[in-house]
């Protein structure tokens, strides 16, 4: 296929396999587009993101604007360039109008979901968490509006019952990176045409905030409440409220339902084992949690010095 110029715009690992893709099939790669350092772990120490990391060690050239909407540096550059294609993967900014007029072939976005599902900034966890069996990788022209613009290829990947977040992001890294080339070539020989979405059929995928961790025992079935788990690794992941402080759910399962007739919310002990009853008569195992300011722990571990009187339950808020 015929080698073209372009600028690459994206920030996480998640990215990286895509940039490596294009790279290996001989594009020129004529700029990279980051996010700045950040302040990372306890030590807050100042960390390239992985995009840079593997673009300099390419030997491609790095830009890190804070902000580029009103770029006028940055735009004078990008428009020096005169990039065939501008191709974006989890940038973490919106790309102005500037740059989607910028490129002949347009900005080209591999976003992690079946689009018109999902749209936003978090569609693998809400994917994961709203319990679909299949998801998968979308290649798009980008447009002003959130994930509204036309759809170049599309490819479906399983999401099995016992996978989270985490190994999604890792399918659908490297699934998209071929899936991007191949968009390429289609848009660069003339092949691929854009498919508008069918926007009446658009689900929103917004960030995740801390509190979309919170267990809501009373309105959500064990396996609702499961399948938001396995959505929301790393991060904000699940709690609730335990005698006014929080308890962070690390490992957890839905099981048979027990005969006992206990509302929403309340503990069952059995045999060292720690149940939390859920709406619909539904019963989820605590197999790891961690108190608030103490380490994670079995449940087991955690009833031998925590006896849970007869009634207790869990709570969404403080009291």
């Amino acid at each position: 296929m015929a080698r073209l110029r372009l600028v690459f715009c994206g920030t996480p690992q998640f990215a990286v396999p895509t940039l490596e893709a294009l790279i290996a099939a001989g594009h020129e790669i004529s700029l990279v587009v980051t996010q700045p350092d950040r302040p990372v772990g306890r030590k807050q120490t100042l960390t390239a993101p992985p995009v840079k990391q593997t673009a300099l060690a390419h030997g491609l050239e790095v830009t890190q604007p804070e902000k580029i909407k009103n770029n006028l540096e940055s735009r004078t550059r990008l428009e020096a360039l005169a990039p065939d294609a501008i191709i974006v993967v989890a940038y973490g900014r919106i790309i102005p109008k500037w740059m989607l007029d910028l490129p002949r072939l347009g900005c080209i976005n591999l976003h992690g979901s079946l689009l018109p599902k999902y749209r936003g900034a978090a569609p693998i966890q809400w994917a994961v968490a709203m319990g679909e069996t299949v998801t998968g990788n979308t290649t798009m022209l980008l447009e002003e509006g959130l994930d509204t613009g036309p759809v170049l290829l599309q490819q479906q990947i399983p999401v099995q019952p016992e996978q989270t977040a985490v190994d999604i992001f890792q399918e659908l890294s490297v699934a998209g990176a071929p899936l991007v080339v191949e968009t390429l070539t289609g848009l660069a020989n003339g092949t691929l045409k854009p498919q508008p979405q069918d926007h009446e059929k658009a689900t929103l995928a917004p960030i995740l905030d801390r509190e979309d961790g919170r267990m809501d025992f009373a309105a959500r079935t064990a396996t609702e409440l499961w399948n938001r788990w396995r959505g929301f690794q790393p991060w904000p992941g699940a709690f609730a409220m335990l005698h006014g402080k929080k308890l962070t759910v690390h490992r957890l399962q839905p099981v048979p339902s027990s005969d006992a007739a206990i509302e929403p919310g309340q503990i069952l002990v059995e045999d060292g084992h720690l149940f939390a009853a859920c709406a619909e008569g539904t019963t989820l195992e605590l197999l790891e949690i961690q108190p608030e300011g103490r380490n994670r722990m079995t449940a087991a571990e955690f009833l031998r010095g925590n006896p849970i009187a007869p009634g207790t339950t869990l709570g969404l808020r403080l009291g």
